[in-house]
């Protein structure tokens, strides 16, 4: 037998319900965290519905690119720790033959999307098989292979599927405030080459990140280092919590410039201030070095995240229409919120003016998942950004500022915010157009 996976019990109610619809496949995502040994997957989320389109039967209608969009979506909404897994397909009996070849096209084309937006390089001990899994909607049976994502060539591979109470009700949680002040200089010539400056910007901040000395509870632990020491784990033991701590020498606290835009430092985007970072790890004799490098990647997605979501639309669709820009933008603030018979949370992000309620439908919409307004934690973070003092100040009155970046997105897309709504100085300076934002974010401690 190969791989092992074991299952949150939960999931098998899950994938029951929908065995019982009427369509002729579903899809999904598989979620948790891998380790050396196994894998453990905690959650799964079928596929949002695309529009109203509607399916022939047949798994040639499987669409491949908005499984992926959702992948994409689902992934900024994990801590540190969890991942996609791998992708599952719930398939009438009449379809099982075709189905491991579509599981095979899914879980490479989700692979392949997701590896692009990470800041990271990957490493040797990192696991590159992919689950896929095949559940017949009548028979129930279960078909478990995986696929090892760097090789183009690869073929299904068996794998054990194991369910099991409370795969997740005791991992430790490790938390993070990282503070930063980042200047990314941009060159002042098209929309794409500034996003790209941007993402360079990142990319060798992230470096730095992965670089840099991690503490847990204050004490440099070894990367082989048991990450819980005490009693043998049990089931009734409560979550233990630890705090990490990642330091940067002073040489380090700013990426160092490409030498094209040190050549024509026009403009800069500053993103400065503190963000709430968080990690799971499972409870099977974690490592400190596993801890140390799921809270940076952590610390590397949300940044990249947010940046992500904030300059998309507001470089591609309006800079070159507007001209020079200048002030304060909010990056979106990070909430958390628990997940019902699991021990860990996940996490989405709000524009201002953004409700609870809105990240509520948002959580079930992507995740698939009930989670109550209440429960959702709002407070760790929380943006201050200043508006124009007068009409005078920008050339536009302040309801044309909060206007002209207002964006719609795709109908087709699964749920984005369809509106950004923040306060933002704007000024049309004569000659070339210029950028230049001040991004700024304000940390309220737990």
């Amino acid at each position: 037998m190969g791989r092992g996976y074991v299952v949150e019990a939960v999931l098998e109610k899950y994938f029951s319900n929908l065995e019982a619809g009427s369509a002729a496949f579903t899809t999904g995502l598989l979620i948790g965290q891998s380790s050396p040994q196994r894998d453990f997957v905690v959650l799964s989320t079928k596929t949002p519905q695309r529009g109203t389109e509607s399916s022939s039967g047949s798994l040639e209608d499987v669409d491949t690119e908005w499984v992926t969009e959702h992948a994409k979506q689902v992934s900024r909404m994990l801590p540190g720790g969890l991942s996609v897994l791998g992708v599952f397909l719930i398939v009438l009996p009449e379809l099982s033959k075709e189905a491991m070849n579509v599981l095979r096209k899914l879980v490479f084309a989700v692979d392949k999307y997701l590896s692009k937006g990470r800041l990271w390089d990957g490493t040797y001990e990192d696991v590159t098989e992919r689950v896929a899994l095949q559940i017949c909607s009548k028979t129930r049976k279960v078909v478990c292979k995986t696929f090892d994502v760097k090789d183009p060539k690869s073929s299904a591979k068996p794998a054990d599927w194991k369910y099991q109470n409370g795969v997740s009700s005791n991992w430790p949680v490790v938390t993070c405030s990282v503070g930063l002040n980042l200047r990314l200089p941009v060159s002042d010539r098209s929309s794409e080459d500034k996003h790209k400056c941007i993402k360079e910007g990142l990319q060798r901040w992230a470096k730095q990140i992965v670089a840099s000395t991690c503490l847990i509870n204050g004490k440099v632990m070894a990367q082989e280092a048991e990450l819980v020491t005490g009693p043998k784990k049990s089931p009734k033991l409560s979550q233990q919590k630890l705090q990490a701590q990642v330091l940067l020498s002073p040489t380090e606290c700013q990426p160092e410039l490409s030498s094209s835009v040190a050549a024509q430092p026009s403009a800069s985007v500053l993103i400065r201030g503190q963000v709430s970072c968080r990690a799971y790890l499972h409870s099977n004799k974690p490592k400190a070095g596993q801890a140390m490098e799921a809270i940076k990647r952590d610390i590397m997605n949300t940044v990249s995240c947010r940046v992500d979501m904030l300059f998309d639309d507001f470089f591609m669709n309006q800079a070159e229409e507007r001209g020079a820009v200048e002030g304060q933008q909010s990056l979106p603030l990070r909430v958390f919120a628990p997940v019902p018979e699991a021990g860990f949370c996940v996490c989405d992000y709000m524009f201002p003016g953004e409700s609870v309620s809105e990240a509520a439908e948002h959580f079930q919409e992507m995740l698939d998942c009930s989670i109550t307004e209440e429960s959702i934690s709002s407070g760790l973070e929380v943006s201050r950004v200043e508006p124009p003092a007068s009409a005078h100040d920008t050339g536009v009155s302040r309801e044309e500022a909060s206007s002209h970046l207002q964006t719609e997105a795709p109908k087709d897309v699964p749920k984005k915010r369809r509106s950004f709504e923040y306060f933002v100085g704007a000024a049309v300076a004569g000659g070339v157009a210029l950028l230049a934002a001040v991004t700024s974010l304000l940390y309220l401690g737990e």
